[in-house]
């Protein structure tokens, strides 16, 4: 065991014997994750296995402190513990078992290997599979993106898979909870004929996106009898944490595989569930309660300070009044002012709240706030804002990172540097897109160090030419000397080294796209004076651009071979519609520990780590409550908690966005130590007056505090 501080009942869980079967729940920051840190490594320490112990999170980034842990040299021995998800361990085991299982499934090729595909390669499946459908007039009365009509069809499949039940009758389902205006119903009619085309496209070339990665795995494998005893036969040892944040499906299988264990430990968060939209179920997850013969509760939090834990208690008596609010085992907390864990800035117009925000940071920064320590929290993190507020961090010297998971590749602009080159080098591919001025001039800009717009431009101007698809890029030693030297000579120099590499390649063979992006990042851009060089952010989005891209060839290979189709087109292509990203390990790594993070509120939530202090951005935004508005799709309804058949109203809809909204504040709160920072601004991102619910809910407060004053 660690030298960590553990309080008595850490210590009980953690050193219960191997053949426990253990249910441990609470609140967020009462030490459950900790302790099942620990569990997992006495279970090394009395020469258990590594390779007999399963770790299963929704989630691989829950697992990351139980990585951490199994990193230190010498913790376990016999192999290595198994850290995944169960859509993770599906994969496996249809790989493992695909001579058996392929040709009963119903796939046309069942001797040729399973071909996996990620989120964006699936996306451009749909694509294919869709486009046609669309040029009939399907979805005609929508106005949506094209890329994410794509990804709510995907969204639909996967609910039908991890909620159990068949994927044709997705449309009728959201048609019988509809209760609107007629004609939404003939809308779902066409996103489910799209998924019915689309399974049946992956059926004939033997593809697998995650909805039929865990179809095969629930209904065919799970009851197979060599993998259920395969499975049983390599893992005696069970840890499954954020059980609250997994899927019904994999909850059913926990429930029949559970008694096979020799021990089990599953931690639940109270309160939990931030993932509903993507099929989380914490009432199925909290059944699993009745299997386990230990069951703990721990209380104490190790992160709130009663001042904070003040605070959660008074707005949750406002969003829940039928409520009691948190139970405490310390009666000094009524000694403690909610008022003191609260600062707030309240503004007219929505840069002013920003300058704030970056004001009040800096501000604690030179107090002595480590950077990391503080995370900048909107309902929604748009391009706009993440550019603004990031500016202003910059300009005043404060290192810090965003992550926005749904954040797509061609948004970045490392991405559209990267990719601009890639025109440029393969002429070939830049006949069929229109790359402009502007567009070469950003990549410049991203390319070298220390050009900026102004200079971009002007030598985007001067030496790029698109002469009908033709793309070419001149010699900056036949420009202009006075242009020269207002570009610099230093800014020209790293030019040309850039052309001459550009110009070099295009005498070669060409290669695959991801060996061009690799040898470009390492061979010129990665170099002192270029823009890549020691910028960590811009390594990691490029090592995830060449990660997707490999990807993409893996899954669409061989059948863009069969059609003629250049890979790189392709990949380009779909970019530029806006594919969503894949979810990439490495984006979840903060590229400084000692940084400030701006994230998305439920993104923050996900990494599960506490900070000092919190800031809350425009708290009048209706995004703080309201769920994104999803035409094709229905996380609620798609759900084993609905009634099937039982129509949607606004009461349900009230109801629900009240919940968030509730779960939202408790589990920020429940991640800070000393202080939030409100970001008031009378009018939104949009320019428009907002009176959202937290906004509501804070008033609320305030009036109850003046009203203490009178008193």
């Amino acid at each position: 065991m660690s030298a960590l501080k553990l309080s008595t009942d850490q210590i009980h869980l953690i050193e219960s014997s191997p053949d426990e079967k253990i249910f441990l729940e609470g609140i967020a920051g009462v030490g459950k994750t900790t302790a099942g840190v620990e569990r997992l490594l006495f279970l090394l320490a009395q020469g258990i296995p590594a390779d007999s112990i399963l770790l299963l999170t929704p989630q691989r980034t829950l697992a990351k402190p139980y990585i951490d842990a199994l990193l230190i040299p010498g913790v376990s021995a016999g192999g290595q513990v198994s850290v995944v998800t169960m859509g993770g361990l599906a994969r496996r085991m249809i790989d493992l078992f695909w001579p058996v299982i392929g040709g009963q499934v119903g796939f046309s090729h069942p001797d040729s290997p399973p071909i996996f595909l990620t989120l964006e390669s699936a996306q451009y499946y749909m694509a294919q599979v869709t486009a046609p459908l669309l040029q009939q007039g399907l979805f005609e009365s929508l106005v949506i993106d094209h890329n994410r009509l794509y990804s709510q069809i995907i969204d639909n499949l996967n609910k039908a898979a991890v909620v159990g039940f068949p994927h044709a009758e997705i449309a009728e389902r959201l048609k019988n909870a509809w209760n609107g205006e007629p004609g939404q119903m003939h809308i779902y009619d066409d996103a489910q004929e799209c998924a019915n085309r689309f399974r049946t496209f992956c059926l004939e070339h033997n593809l697998l996106d995650f909805s039929l990665q865990m179809e095969i795995f629930t209904r065919h494998l799970w009851n197979l009898t060599q993998c259920r005893e395969y499975l049983i036969r390599s893992y005696q040892h069970l840890l499954a944490d954020n059980i609250e944040e997994d899927t019904p499906i994999v909850h059913d299988i926990l429930r029949q595989w559970i008694p096979q264990f020799r021990s089990s430990l599953l931690i639940f968060d109270l309160d939990g569930g931030y993932r509903r939209f993507l099929g989380a179920d914490p009432q199925s997850a909290y059944s699993l309660k009745e299997l386990c013969s230990t069951q703990f509760e721990f209380q104490d939090s190790y992160i709130s300070t009663q001042p904070v834990t003040a605070l959660e208690n008074s707005l949750s008596t406002i969003l829940k009044p039928q409520e009691t609010a948190i139970k405490t085992l310390n009666p000094s907390i009524e000694r403690y002012h909610p008022k003191t864990a609260l600062v707030h800035g309240y503004f007219r117009f929505y840069p002013e709240m920003l300058d704030w925000v970056a004001k009040q940071v800096k501000q604690l920064i030179q107090d002595g706030m480590p950077p990391g320590e503080i995370v900048i929290l909107a309902p929604y993190l748009s391009d706009a804002l993440r550019f603004s507020i990031l500016q202003r961090l910059d300009n005043l010297n404060i290192p810090c990172v965003s992550h926005r998971p749904s954040r797509s590749l061609r948004e970045e602009p490392v991405t559209q540097c990267l990719l601009t080159l890639a025109y440029l080098a393969h002429p070939q591919w830049g006949k069929s897109f229109q790359v402009t001025k502007f567009d070469m001039a950003y990549a410049l800009m991203q390319a070298i160090a220390g050009m900026d717009l102004i200079r971009a431009q002007l030598l985007a101007g001067i030496v790029f030419h698109n002469r009908q698809g033709n793309l070419q890029l001149t010699s900056f030693s036949i420009i202009n000397p006075k242009m020269q030297e207002r570009i610099t000579l230093r800014l020209g120099e790293k030019y040309e080294s850039l052309r001459i590499w550009l110009e070099t390649y295009q005498q070669e063979p060409p290669q695959e796209l991801d060996h061009f992006i690799s040898r470009l990042f390492g061979e010129v851009l990665s170099q002192p004076g270029f823009g890549f060089h020691s910028n960590i952010k811009s390594g990691e989005i490029t090592a995830n651009l060449i990660e997707s891209i490999q990807k993409f060839r893996w899954a669409a290979g061989e059948y863009l071979s069969e059609t003629g189709k250049s890979i790189g087109m392709e990949y380009l292509e779909m970019v530029r519609q806006g594919v969503i990203a894949a979810q990439y390990l490495r984006s979840w790594q903060p590229e400084s520990e000692d940084a400030v993070l701006v994230a998305p509120a439920h993104t923050f939530l996900m990494y599960n780590r506490p900070v000092e202090i919190q800031f809350w951005l425009d708290i009048g935004s209706r995004g703080w409550f309201e769920r994104l508005y999803q035409p094709l799709t229905h996380p609620y309804v798609l759900s084993r908690r609905w009634l099937v058949g039982k129509p949607w109203t606004d009461a349900e809809e009230t109801a629900t966005n009240q919940e968030t909204l509730y779960k939202l504040v408790k589990g920020l709160l429940r991640r800070c130590r000393q202080k939030i920072y409100l970001g008031l601004s009378v009018l939104g991102e949009q320019g428009y007056e907002q009176q959202g619910a937290l906004l509501t809910t804070f008033h609320k407060l305030f009036q109850q505090w003046q009203s203490e004053g009178e008193n």
